[in-house]
């Protein structure tokens, strides 16, 4: 069946609303209770859109992960990056990490749960890391996860899901995410919107549509836990769970009731966006940080903005930013990726002029051109490893900078997370909170190329015309004043 759009406001007004002083009283003491701590595999850096005061690494050996297991909070990040990765090298790293999750959690006696943090768009290697972890936690912590949680929803990113159908809001429309060009993606496309059908689709009918369960928003806005409790308790076989949600209330009241569940002694995986990971893990609420917060005055170097994601919201905001004053724009034309000898002289023309327009104070925006570039092999695998070998040629224009700039920023999910961990060298970050909602800042690390830099991880799909723009004001101490 072919979902059709719908209007946001319609349908927020077709459903009754919370007590939500009580929804939150009664999630608090449901998460208060739970001794489980909670490892949150992101694959890229964009899952820390909602959460603030945590800590984020960026590689799983073991003496890593027990260090996470001992930074004093419920919640701990692992960047994978598996989205940029192949499905093998995937397979082979989600195999690590849950052997070197099982061991910490055994050395140290405590339960843990697992988050597969994924793109609120539904692209990623699906089923394949969830079902790796499942492995992982029979064979090596005795664990048989009864089900699979599903949980898209992302307010801050518009995504909603209602009636099993998962949508990506364009101002007050709601579109079916198997309609967006999201969908459309050349690695990890799918039809489906309907998630239960995106279910069978992704898994090739291992799991059928008439199999997956779901909790629905009238047992969510009913608070009706003993109803969401029995379809938790019904999973078995690693079944899947959808969960349809409107708002962070919604989740809420799900895991209210998923914390009863797993206090019975039953086990989950999740795959969800970041919304999920908040209320789980107890995170407060925290308006974005302000531009005394994150503005550096003491360094009058430039900034660096670098834009590598061609999703059409990146364009659109680039060409907001384009209308600011006092900054400079380098092209990059990645173009050039199959001619070594022309993609290098193209790269080194780039990082010159960088270095030259923000040793002296102008703060540069690097912009990879805005044309696709595809190979066309009809292989996705082909055009994964194309864009590897560009978003590495983007990230190394930050590695080979030699003047430290007043503030980074990276916008697409590939392209922050390899600024992140190969450029910066970050190896454990404090996530600061958000510049704009759904716009995470990472504090970087004593062991960073630049130690103790904000640095703003701007997804490519989230954000209005002029988020960006805004971005960059907050950051820049040279800038425009905020119109």
């Amino acid at each position: 069946m072919r979902e059709t759009s719908r209007s946001l406001s319609e349908l927020l007004r077709s459903v009754p609303d919370y007590d939500s002083a009580r929804v939150r009283q009664e999630c608090a003491q449901a998460v208060d209770s739970d001794r489980h701590k909670l490892i949150v595999l992101d694959d890229d850096p964009t899952g820390t859109q909602t959460v603030h005061d945590v800590y984020v690494y960026t590689d799983w050996q073991p003496e890593t992960v027990a260090e996470a297991f001992d930074d004093g909070n419920k919640v701990s990040f692992f960047l994978t990056n598996s989205r940029g990765v192949t499905a093998e090298e995937s397979r082979r790293m989600h195999l690590d990490i849950g052997r070197a999750v099982a061991a910490a959690a055994g050395e140290r006696g405590v339960p843990y749960a697992i988050i597969s943090r994924s793109d609120s768009t539904l692209r990623g290697h699906y089923p394949l890391e969830t079902a790796v972890l499942r492995q992982t936690m029979a064979q090596y912590s005795g664990i048989e996860a009864n089900g699979e949680i599903i949980v898209p929803f992302f307010r801050e990113g518009g995504r909603y899901t209602a009636d099993d159908v998962h949508y990506v809001a364009s101002g007050d429309t709601l579109v079916p995410a198997g309609q967006t060009e999201f969908a459309g993606d050349r690695t990890f496309g799918y039809r489906s919107s309907d998630l239960r059908e995106w279910v069978e689709e992704k898994t090739g009918g291992e799991y059928p549509a008439a199999g997956v369960l779901s909790v629905t928003l009238d047992e969510l806005r009913r608070c009706d836990y003993g109803a969401i409790e029995q379809k938790l308790r019904a999973l078995k076989g690693f079944s899947k769970l959808i969960v349809n949600a409107l708002s962070d209330d919604d989740i809420r009241v799900f895991v209210t009731a998923l914390c009863r569940v797993m206090g019975e002694g039953r086990h989950f995986l999740f795959r969800s966006a970041a919304t999920l990971v908040k209320v789980m893990g107890g995170i407060s609420d925290k308006p974005p940080l302000t531009r005394a917060e994150l503005c550096n005055t003491k360094n009058r170097n430039g900034g660096i903005v670098v834009i590598g994601s061609h999703v059409n919201r990146t364009t659109q905001q680039l060409a907001a930013l384009r209308e600011a004053e006092g900054l400079h724009f380098i092209e990059f034309n990645q173009h050039l990726a199959l001619d070594d000898a022309a993609f290098e002289q193209e790269l080194s023309r780039v990082v010159n002029e960088a270095q030259q327009s923000i040793g002296q104070g102008q703060s540069t925006v690097v912009y990879t051109r805005r044309e696709r570039f595809d190979r066309n092999t009809g292989n996705p695998e082909d055009e994964l490893r194309l864009a590897v070998k560009i978003s590495d040629a983007v990230t190394s224009i930050v590695a080979r900078l030699t003047v430290r700039p007043n503030f980074v920023i990276a916008k697409g999910g590939i392209t922050s997370s390899d600024i992140g961990t190969r450029a910066l060298r970050c190896r454990r970050a404090r996530v600061m909170g958000q510049i704009l909602p759904g716009v995470p800042v990472w504090e970087t690390g004593d062991e960073s190329k630049f130690p103790h830099m904000p640095y703003v991880i701007f997804p490519g799909n989230v954000g209005g015309t002029d988020a960006l723009r805004e971005a960059v004001y907050k950051m820049d101490p040279n800038g425009e004043e905020e119109g």
